[in-house]
């Protein structure tokens, strides 16, 4: 009986782990008084959502980010469709974390995952000349992308709106799957945000995020 009673509270705990595991700093640091870590959450309008962060983010890039925070989204955060309707303020630096802080969050957040989100869509094999020079026509004219993105023109100079984050070097920050279902299907990550829906075709999608993950200040 004993022996019983002992695999089943085990199998509870393997269930009640991924709860259990949460860092005792997202409450104490307020991390929920922006950013969202389930759907069954509140959207706040004010951070971007968390709940598919190690499908987003690269592990060594929200390291760095946390203990040394800069200005990514310089416009204030907001996923409503009625954004315009008020107005929008500058950003403030995310609060600096220390290195046992940071180490414990960032764990936490590579587990937070969508579990039906298909992988491997995008190659690591960089775009040819004249691909890249046709996608940037896509990516800055068919699609208007520079609106709301900062990006670099041909001599390396910033150019592109400030509503939307920031994609200088966002291959440093960005996993290309993510990218790629965020062209294709945003609303699995966001059913009412302001990313347009745009109805690409798979290689055209492809194609973008390659572009997106080439725009690099180093080159």
């Amino acid at each position: 009986m004993k022996s019983c009673v002992s695999i089943l509270f085990l199998i509870f705990l393997v269930n009640v782990l991924p709860v259990w595991a949460e860092p005792e700093e997202i409450n104490k640091k307020g991390c929920r008084d922006c950013h969202r870590f389930s759907l069954k959450e509140k959207q706040l309008n004010k951070g971007s959502d968390l709940f598919y962060s190690g499908d987003k983010f690269h592990k060594s890039w929200l390291q760095k980010f946390l203990q040394s925070p800069e200005i990514i989204h310089e416009m204030n955060f907001s996923s409503s469709l009625y954004f315009l309707e008020g107005k929008s303020k500058k950003n403030q630096l995310h609060v600096a974390l220390t290195k046992d802080e940071t180490k414990r969050i960032v764990s936490f957040l590579m587990k937070l995952r969508l579990p039906t989100l298909e992988i491997g869509k995008v190659t690591k094999e960089s775009l040819s000349k004249g691909e890249r020079a046709r996608t940037k026509i896509l990516f800055e004219r068919s699609f208007g992308c520079i609106s709301c993105h900062r990006s670099l023109n041909l001599v390396g100079k910033v150019r592109g709106g400030v509503s939307g984050p920031s994609l200088i070097d966002s291959s440093q920050r960005l996993k290309s799957d993510w990218i790629f279902h965020w062209l294709k299907t945003p609303k699995i990550f966001n059913y009412e945000g302001r990313m347009p829906r745009f109805n690409l075709d798979e290689e055209t999608a492809i194609l973008i995020t390659k572009y997106i993950l080439s725009i690099s200040s180093n080159l």
